[in-house]
């Protein structure tokens, strides 16, 4: 093979589709209609469910739930971030690992005998992860960040009553959940340009090793100093919209359409946990 067409089968590669966090997929649905509050506690039940009900049943009623959900709110494929390469190989070390624990069930080959059982625990922890990221995700692509505070403070209100300062941890919410994409952008910028620098290469480790310490150490110094100038220019766009209780503040309250996600996704515990208890008492 040539350098060409090396070169060209390099360009005609498909770049991966990044992880893209707290940005919401334009469109209108139901799912996107839905209170925050109303997603956080789905998540938040779902989760509790999967902690005592790891089951195969419960997790595929869950993952029914999403893929459901994700139907209804027009999810396209592209919002799928791409699976890295490394990852496909700890996942392949891990179900070897896994394989080779052995236990039950047991099923013969011929005339050995092979287990099964951590192989099964190992899918079920991924199964389990994969739903639980999907729960996150789905979340992220319906909901905009800046409903999540007023959320929070909302569905903290009766902690009021003991002294905790819900308020001030749904401010200090909404500043990290409005802050954490546009640091995002910022480093990728400061990554780009550091790649687009010139590099003179040493010719020994030592040397190596020292001007790798001093490129951290600047894309660290660099990344503070937009924080701060970040964080300076936030702090002067929410006083002048009034301060920080109005990004505690927001009108919306649960309608119609939130009971009824709620009463789906409580029934659909509740058959969850009944199969899981007939599952293994029989």
């Amino acid at each position: 093979m040539t350098a060409t067409q090396t070169s060209t089968g390099r360009e005609s590669r498909r770049p991966g589709r990044p992880v893209v966090l707290l940005v919401p997929v334009p469109g209108k649905s139901a799912i996107h209609d839905l209170w925050a509050g109303t997603k956080l506690l789905i998540v938040f039940g779902i989760s509790v469910l999967l902690t005592f009900y790891p089951g195969w049943i419960a997790l595929g009623l869950v993952a029914a739930l999403v893929l459901t959900a994700a139907r209804i709110a027009h999810i396209p494929r592209g919002a799928l971030p791409s699976v890295p390469r490394w990852l496909w190989i700890v996942l392949a070390l891990g179900f070897i690992t896994a394989a080779l624990a052995g236990g039950d069930p047991m099923v013969r080959v011929g005339a050995v005998e092979v287990g099964l059982g951590g192989t099964l625990y190992f899918l079920r922890i991924t199964t389990l992860s994969i739903v639980l990221l999907g729960l996150g995700a789905m979340v992220s692509w319906t909901t905009n960040v800046a409903e999540l505070g007023p959320a929070v403070a909302a569905l903290g209100r009766p902690l009021r009553i003991l002294r905790i300062p819900v308020d001030e941890w749904a401010v200090a919410l909404a500043l990290a959940l409005r802050a954490f994409p546009m640091l995002i952008d910022e480093f990728q910028v400061l990554s780009a340009a550091r790649r687009l620098r010139p590099k003179h290469i040493p010719r020994s480790r030592k040397a190596r090793r020292q001007r790798h310490a001093r490129e951290l150490i600047d894309l660290l110094a660099a990344a503070m100093t937009v924080t701060l100038r970040r964080a300076d220019e936030m702090g002067d766009a929410i006083t002048a919209r009034g301060g920080t209780g109005q990004l505690s503040a927001y009108p919306a309250r649960p309608k119609l359409s939130d009971w009824m996600a709620l009463g789906i996704t409580l029934v659909l515990s509740a058959a969850a946990v009944v199969c899981e208890t007939i599952w293994h008492t029989t």
